[in-house]
């Protein structure tokens, strides 16, 4: 009897997507900690809580790398998307004061390029360790007539935990504290169909590229070495929406930041942006984080300290504005 039709036929490699499994088990080993249980491979994945938590809160992320992914693409530049992948979810659940503990992925294309994909999934385990949470399990899908040859698309999912009595909300800042801005390694993974749009059918200067490409900056470590020596009473994670999309959200009822233009310094990268898409000032700051990818809010006595404890971990942290009363009818964020 002739072969029938098989699940390669209708454009499935099976065989493909095992083999793809087993190369990346190696990069996801180097991310395990000790409360993983089972990890690749599996149904489900199991973690335990850390025993150091007395009342754990499991705090949970998720997010995509967006349409960077096509100037990845434009580039056949694969390696760092999974940092960024793992950095939007990472740096979200630090914000309340969460220690990352465990990621997941998701990887789905029209047809599976196992070497795309091992580079790919060898990012998104590199930013687990960058983060100090463990990568997993995940999922791959080879579904043939939904993506454009030689396209993907990515998600992420983080999960992490702290402990209840000290969970960040923003409930105790107060007019007259301090914010500190942290910066980041270019426009992370926010605004890139505004920076398509500047950057037209051409492909960019390999200093552009490289620039473009650099991946988000993941504050995990450094910001729980901070938690644990100052007390910090909120963090703003600056992506889409930019300073004044994002400052405001840890902000409490009657409050609003000013911050001060100048204070920090910008890449490059932003300059270029606006000079040659000719974006307004405005727009610069709804877009992109021109340069600042968290920022901390504390108490005036502890921003000597929390300098330069940041400095010390490697951060280059600045003191960007304060915190002010408002009456409302007012700008939640201003920047001048």
């Amino acid at each position: 009897m002739a072969n029938g039709l098989t699940y390669r036929d209708a454009g499935v490699d099976i065989d493909a997507g095992d083999a793809l499994v087993e190369a990346i088990k190696p990069f996801a080993r180097r991310t395990l900690r000790p409360e993983v249980l089972a990890g690749i491979g599996g149904f489900g994945a199991l973690c335990e809580l850390p025993a150091k938590y007395k009342h754990p809160v499991l705090v949970s992320g998720t997010d995509g790398v967006g349409t960077k992914l096509k100037l990845a693409f434009q580039l056949n530049r694969h390696d760092s998307v999974g940092i960024d992948l793992v950095a939007m979810s990472a740096n979200d659940v630090l914000v309340q004061g969460a220690e990352p503990l465990f990621f997941l992925d998701y990887f789905a294309c029209g047809k599976l390029d196992a070497r795309i994909a091992t580079s790919v999934i060898k990012g998104v385990a590199q930013g687990c360790q960058q983060a100090g949470c463990a990568l997993i399990g995940g999922e791959t899908a080879e579904m043939p007539g939904m993506y454009p040859e030689g396209e993907y698309d990515l998600a992420g999912f983080c999960v992490g935990v702290v402990e209840k009595e000290r969970i960040i909300d923003g409930r105790s800042i107060v007019p007259g504290d301090k914010l500190l801005g942290l910066a980041s390694s270019g426009p992370h993974s926010n605004g890139y169909s505004l920076i398509r749009h500047v950057l037209g059918s051409d492909k960019p200067a390999s200093d552009i590229a490289d620039s473009l490409m650099e991946p988000t900056r993941i504050y995990a470590k450094t910001v729980l070495k901070l938690l644990a020596a100052a007390p910090v009473k909120g963090l703003a994670h600056i992506t889409g929406g930019g300073l004044p999309g994002n400052v405001p959200r840890m902000l409490p009822k009657g409050t609003r930041a000013a911050l001060r233009k100048g204070t920090w310094p910008r890449q490059q990268i932003f300059e270029w942006l606006q000079q040659n898409g000719n974006v307004a000032e405005e727009e610069m700051f709804r877009v992109f984080n021109c340069g600042i990818g968290m920022v901390i809010a504390l108490a005036p006595e502890q921003v000597k300290l929390a300098t330069m404890l940041l400095k010390r971990e490697g951060e280059l942290a600045y003191e960007i504005g304060s915190v002010e009363q408002s009456s409302g009818g007012e700008p939640d964020c201003l920047i001048a």
